[in-house]
């Protein structure tokens, strides 16, 4: 069952991107700060206008997966300036922010970094392709076809909002995720060493 996510989802979503967070694999015990994570790569998506989250769940209601995105990535991008990122920034300063915190890791820390100074997607990929997305899904949840009617519905939702195509970053390591979605029609774009850049047109 797919429906959508809302707020009140974020523990259960942040657990599931904490779980798939290291190239697809469980990234616990990358960072000290639990939820960090879930905050910067889920959190956006269920506060911050225009994005739509859905939520994948099993016959008893519990989650297993989700896709997030939006159809205007720029507009996004504003949203979370002024509705996401303060707070986070306040909560997480970046000036002496390691000796008030000597528990956080290097991982936390890029995080943090991220909090403080989003990257911005090149304009020459947002202006033909203005969505972005991602969808993690827990092992279990995988190779069922979840995933793939999770991605249909998004992909649905953010041309029907007008969006002239999609793009998404894939970690190279997780080679299962890049032909995931080579399958679902996506290429390559561009040849970043630490990312796969991959879009598809919306004709």
């Amino acid at each position: 069952m797919i429906r959508a996510a809302t707020p009140a989802d974020a523990g259960a979503l942040y657990r599931i991107c904490r779980l798939t967070g290291e190239a697809g694999a469980d990234a616990t015990q990358l960072y000290a700060a639990a939820d960090l994570l879930g905050e910067v790569y889920v959190g956006p998506y269920l506060n911050a206008p225009p994005a739509t989250a859905l939520v994948g769940l099993d016959d008893s209601g519990e989650p297993l997966g989700y896709a997030l995105g939006t159809p205007d990535s720029a507009a996004f991008a504003d949203a979370c300036e002024a509705q996401w990122w303060p707070e986070l920034r306040a909560q997480y300063p970046l000036r002496e922010l390691r000796g008030a915190h000597p528990d956080l890791t290097p991982h936390d820390l890029a995080l943090i970094a991220h909090i403080h100074r989003p990257p911005v997607a090149a304009p020459d990929l947002v202006e033909p392709f203005s969505a972005h997305l991602h969808i993690d899904l827990l092992p279990q949840a995988q190779g069922r076809g979840l995933g793939r009617a999770l991605m249909e519905q998004l992909l649905a939702r953010l041309r029907a909002a007008g969006a002239t195509g999609v793009h998404l970053g894939v970690d190279p390591r997780n080679t299962s995720a890049t032909r995931f979605y080579e399958h679902l029609g996506f290429r390559r774009w561009g040849t970043e060493p630490d990312v796969v850049t991959l879009v598809l047109p919306f004709a």
